[in-house]
């Protein structure tokens, strides 16, 4: 199986994906393999919602979406221009997953299938409906694939790297178990916004797609802020309030009680808005329904905290302060060369 041949059967995968990734799902005419697969993935929406609370149909279709617009022939020939593709050696690569939102897993993935490696994957159990379904779908219409992809909820053993996501708790645990292995280890990370206080309706609005997409669960949402001191917070709360429907849903709206009821009882001092509280904190990982913030005033100063504090910050949202800034409302739509804790995956597995 040549490159072109794993980026075709890709690409069948995203039209595939296409049908499930708006907000109503439609079959297509064109999609190979649909008497087969199509009614057996639209079954496995529901048992994933079913399964995780938080694994709303609306978040699984947005990634579903995200995938379906990635999973072009323009872009994986894009992304995949720049490095040398021929493996003489195959490797059996394991990808130990997060489940904090549906299929984060799938980049690495892709990425081990798509450079010619074998992928031993373990699931999280919050998310463990999606992803074999869409490697039989792979299989099926590339059947070299067969035999390359395999699941496991065993201990691991022979292989010859690791891609493996989790807790700085479990990240330590990772490194220990695999030392001497090549591998790519993650740990916690969030996302910051840096406000200068002239930010338009239009930005804030579209910021509170980075906070509040996923129920701020994935690493990529903005769960801290940084103002300009004296920063007013009256049209940020307009600006998000249309997100208030998300206090309709039973397991975020007893986190927003439970956190709420923390700071009022440890008297802290705190803005909220009946779905939502803000927070002076110097911390970067906030409580679901809830966000940090802090003020500066010194860009510089700012931007040297930023570089000192890089391995707890996954993207950094802004408009004119720093270089790689991601703008308003597109955390959640990263590009398949926008790299976790920007670690190149692919050079990375050509490497080992």
């Amino acid at each position: 199986m040549n490159l072109q041949q794993r980026i075709n059967a890709f690409v069948k995968l995203g039209d595939f994906i296409s049908q499930f990734s708006n907000e109503a799902i439609q079959k297509k005419d064109n999609v190979e393999h649909n008497d087969v697969f199509f009614d057996g993935f639209k079954h496995q929406l529901k048992l994933a919602e079913e399964h995780n609370g938080w694994f709303t149909q609306e978040n699984i279709k947005f990634a579903l979406n995200g995938w379906s617009n990635s999973l072009t022939l323009e872009n994986l020939t894009k992304w995949l221009q720049p490095y040398n593709l021929k493996v003489s050696s195959p490797k059996k690569v394991v990808i130990i997953m997060a489940g904090n939102i549906p299929l984060v897993g799938f980049h690495d993935f892709l990425s081990v299938l798509i450079s010619g490696h074998q992928v031993l994957v373990k699931q999280s159990s919050n998310d463990k409906h999606l992803l074999p379904f869409l490697a039989k779908y792979i299989e099926y219409v590339e059947n070299d694939f067969k035999g390359k992809i395999k699941f496991t909820e065993e201990k691991i053993k022979d292989f010859d790297a690791v891609i493996a996501t989790g807790s700085n708790n479990t990240a330590r645990y990772f490194e220990h178990y695999f030392k001497g292995k090549p591998a790519i280890i993650r740990n916690n990370r969030n996302s910051i916004a840096v406000l200068n206080g002239k930010e338009s309706t239009k930005d804030l609005k579209n910021l509170s797609e980075d906070i509040f997409r996923y129920y701020g669960l994935g690493c990529r949402n903005v769960s801290k802020l940084f103002v300009p001191k004296d920063y007013k917070f009256d049209a940020f709360f307009e600006a998000i309030y249309h997100w208030h429907p998300i206090i309709e849903k039973a397991k975020y709206a007893n986190n927003y009680d439970y956190n709420k009821a923390v700071y009022l009882m440890s008297e802290f001092d705190m803005l909220e808005n009946g779905f939502f509280m803000i927070k002076e904190d110097k911390s970067y990982a906030s409580p679901i329904a809830s966000l940090f913030y802090e003020y500066y005033n010194n860009v510089k100063e700012l931007k040297q905290k930023i570089e000192d504090d890089k391995n707890q910050i996954q993207c950094i949202v802004s408009h004119g302060f720093i270089n790689h800034e991601i703008a308003f409302g597109k955390t959640q739509n990263p590009q398949l060369w926008d790299y976790a804790d920007d670690v190149d995956t692919i050079a990375f597995l050509l490497a080992n």
